[in-house]
Formats: structure tokens, C-alpha cells, sequence
């Protein structure tokens, strides 16, 4: 299994399309922070957007096909750029979502908002391999690229199923906001400035067996010889490669996947720690408790207490949650030995 697909199968994803933004100038949409395990997105179909940096740096310019996502689901601004105070907006609920609109006359702007929601810890572990701002021009890549042209089309399919009330809309919307996630982060692994993390080591051929590898059989004793053989360079130089395009360690890659197949397991199977250390690679039941309590911050008894079943969703929102307010890494003990390992072992 692909790298995307295998994080995906561990960390479930869900979209979900809010509010459908309609603007003529001057407007300016105030939000965030949004729930804990949402990272927010926004999509450009007509018009366009100037995105105020928090840090202070030169805003960031948003035209038709651009995809925003904030994994670091930090407050954020975005505004026409003229600098005069917004016209009023208005909010009215259709079947699927909610409509904001002004009177505006100018260029207006059509954006579509929405969140992702990771199913906890997951959100934490994804936010620490990806930019905390991500932007892909999917309209100026159409042509060029097959992702590209992929994302443009489902974008569009999107901007008519949100035309209008149909039937089983909800679902196709957010549906389609889930396969968009997949595929803004695809292309942005395929860009040439692919922002350091998860994507542009996925990005790097020769590296991506070697993730792929770590991703596929996490139980395994990796070792650094046997990961460079893999990516056909040596030890020095994929562990330079790592830190490099990660910023993180192969080992420490190797012990985030897993801690969340460790917290899956225990979560929804009645296996006991010691088993659970064992499918994940350990063969001591001591240094995956270690592990998982410096990673988590609870012991793995601990974790399968906090998820016994509460009612409560944690892909749900309120829908109150859901509409836009126009203004008017830890440190990571190694794990212990794996099964069949050596010193040279990553595990």
C-alpha cells in the first residue's frame, strides 16, 4: 500500500463543507481557531483573496484554484485587500450548508469553507509532519498536471453540487471535501517546493521507499543499512536526507507509526499490552510502556480507559460551530528493541 494510504487507513480523515462564501468588495472573514482536531481549508472558485500572515510577513495572495489548508487551525484573516472597512454579511441556512453574502458590487469573491476532522491524537501527529500553512494552485498546475487537473475537476464538481439543494448533497459535499484533502496533499508532494515534513519526504523518490518500507511493515527492525539500501544511498546520506526534508529521524518516524497503530489497538481490540507491544515491534512489554507514555502522555491502561465509548462523536460539529465570523513535538523516547532486531536497528 501506497505511504498516503496506509497514513490515512491509520488516521481516518473526514471532510466537511460549512459555508459557501459570496462577496463583493470590501469583506473580510475572521476565524479560527477551530475545534482541536479540525484542520480548516478554503477553496478559491471565483475572485480572489488576500491572506494576512499572523506573523507579521507580506500577506499571501489566493486566486481561482488556490486551496488553503491550516493544519495549524491558528486564527486567520483574509480580506479584498482594500483596506476599507467590510459591507455587512448575511448568513442564510440552504439544506446542506450555510450561505454568506454581502451587497457588495465589485470582482465578488466565491470561496467555499470547511474543516477536516482526525480523529484524536491523530490530529497531533498529522499537524507535527505538516506545514502549518499549506497552499496548492491547483487552476495554474491544471494543464500541467494530472493531480492537478484531478483536483481542479473535483473542485468544480463541488461548486455545483453547492449550487443548489440536491438530493443527498450533504453527503456527496462532504464526501468530495475528504477526497480533496487526499489529493491537495498529493500534490503537494509533487511539487518542486514541497514544504519541509511528511510531504517533501514523500516527494523525494529516493526516499519514498523508504517511507513506504517504515509505513507497510512498522513491526519490522528497520535498521539504517537496510532503509538506504532501499532508497540506494547510504547510511549518512539518508539519515541526512531525513533531517533534512522531515526535520525528524527515521527512528522518529518509525516510533510515530507506531504509537498510532498502538493507540488504534488499543482502542478497539481487547488485546492485551503485551500483545499489542508485540504487533507493533517490541518485544519488551516495559520499553513499550515507556514508549507510549513519553509519546502519549498516558500509560496504554491508561489510553483504553479514555476511549471506552462516550456518545460522542468526535467527527461531529454543531452546526453553530460550523459557520465563518464575517467582521462587521513532544519528545519521543526511543522504542525498545524489536522482535529480530540488532544494535544497528532503528527500533
Amino acid at each position: 500500500m501506497d505511504w498516503l494510504s496506509r497514513l490515512f487507513e491509520m488516521m481516518p480523515v473526514r471532510g466537511r463543507l460549512n459555508l459557501r462564501c459570496n462577496y463583493g468588495a470590501p469583506w473580510r472573514i475572521d476565524q479560527g481557531p477551530g475545534e482541536a482536531n479540525e484542520i480548516p481549508y478554503h477553496a478559491v472558485l471565483a475572485g480572489s483573496a488576500t491572506l494576512e500572515d499572523p506573523a507579521g510577513g507580506r500577506p499571501l495572495q489566493l486566486k481561482p484554484g488556490d486551496i488553503l489548508l491550516l493544519p495549524g487551525n491558528a486564527r486567520h484573516v483574509m480580506h479584498d485587500g482594500s483596506g476599507a472597512a467590510p459591507l455587512p454579511s448575511r448568513n442564510r441556512a440552504s439544506l446542506n450548508f450555510t450561505i454568506s453574502e454581502n451587497l457588495g458590487s465589485d470582482e465578488r469573491l466565491d470561496l467555499l469553507c470547511g474543516h477536516f476532522a482526525v480523529t484524536p491524537p491523530h490530529d497531533r501527529l498529522l499537524r507535527s509532519y505538516l506545514p502549518p500553512r499549506l497552499v496548492v494552485h491547483a487552476g495554474t498546475h491544471a494543464e500541467q498536471s494530472e493531480t492537478a487537473a484531478l483536483l481542479t475537476g473535483l473542485v468544480s464538481l463541488m461548486r455545483s453540487e453547492s449550487a443548489d439543494d440536491h438530493l443527498g448533497g450533504r453527503a456527496m459535499l462532504n464526501a468530495l471535501s475528504t477526497a480533496m484533502f487526499t489529493l491537495v496533499l498529493r500534490l503537494a508532494s509533487e511539487m518542486d517546493d514541497a514544504p519541509r515534513g511528511l510531504l517533501a519526504l514523500a516527494g523525494h523518490t529516493r526516499l519514498a521507499p523508504a517511507v513506504a518500507a517504515m509505513f507497510n511493515e512498522p513491526a519490522r527492525a528497520w535498521s539504517l543499512p537496510e532503509l538506504a539500501r532501499l532508497s540506494n544511498m547510504s547510511r549518512a546520506t539518508l539519515a541526512r536526507q531525513f533531517q533534512e526534508k522531515l526535520g525528524r529521524s527515521a527512528a522518529d518516524l518509525l516510533t510515530d507509526i507506531r504509537m498510532t497503530l498502538a493507540a488504534n489497538e488499543l482502542t478497539k481490540s481487547t488485546l492485551s499490552t503485551a500483545a499489542v507491544a508485540e504487533a507493533v515491534g517490541y518485544q519488551s512489554e516495559a520499553a513499550f510502556q515507556r514508549a507510549f507514555k513519553s509519546h502519549m502522555g498516558v500509560t496504554p491502561a491508561q489510553w483504553r480507559k479514555m476511549q471506552e465509548p462516550s456518545g460522542w462523536d468526535v467527527f461531529a460539529r454543531p452546526a453553530a460551530l460550523a459557520e465563518a465570523k464575517p467582521a462587521e513535538r513532544d519528545t519521543i523516547d526511543e522504542p525498545g528493541p524489536a522482535r529480530g532486531g540488532d544494535a544497528s536497528s532503528l527500533a
